[in-house]
């Protein structure tokens, strides 16, 4: 009898989806900007160093779509994208790109890092969103550059505010962020 039970148990087990025995997390990001190949190689480069996360990138739509096997490998994989100097907007309720908390005190010179300049169309959408931001009066980014100094009058929160809606990221020094 204590057979029997065994063997149906192991029968109803079987029938379970192997998509639920094995649950992976997907995020989608949209509004990526990858205007070249040498975006879509910086996301794939970025996401490999995660181990566990596979990517698509598509330059066709500006999405960017990553799997793996838990929250925590997806969070991880989704961060690298950030830190790569990408910024999209994230379909899952959880897991966005970590950019830090800034606050809107104005500033007259900003030095930021972490940027993805790898062509002149890189340069010509920071340039775009830069000059989106009021009080913005220049900034010094160049192509393949990984840093610029943005300055006038104007709020960091603003500048990467406008910088993520064009599909880019940059990290701000801690002492501009908000404690």
């Amino acid at each position: 009898m204590k057979s029997l039970k065994s063997l149906a148990l192991l029968a109803a087990l079987s029938l379970i989806p192997a998509s639920l025995a094995m649950a992976e997390t997907k995020v989608k990001l949209s509004n990526v900007h990858l205007c070249c190949g040498s975006c879509v190689k910086g996301i794939e480069a970025s996401v490999a160093k995660v181990e566990g996360a596979k990517v698509v990138a598509s330059q066709d739509d500006g999405t960017v779509t990553i799997t793996a096997p838990d929250d925590d490998v997806a969070k991880k994989a989704v961060n690298a994208v950030g830190k790569a100097g990408y910024y999209g907007k994230s379909d899952h309720a959880k897991i966005k790109i970590n950019d830090g908390k800034l606050d809107d005190t104005k500033v007259t010179s900003l030095k930021v890092t972490g940027l993805h300049l790898c062509c002149g169309k890189c340069v010509k959408a920071f340039d775009a969103a830069v000059k989106k931001v009021d009080g913005v009066t220049a900034h010094d980014a160049e192509n393949k550059g990984k840093e610029a100094t943005i300055t006038g009058n104007f709020s960091p929160k603003a500048l990467i505010a406008s910088l993520n809606e064009a599909g880019l990221n940059a990290k701000v020094p801690p002492e501009k962020a908000k404690k």
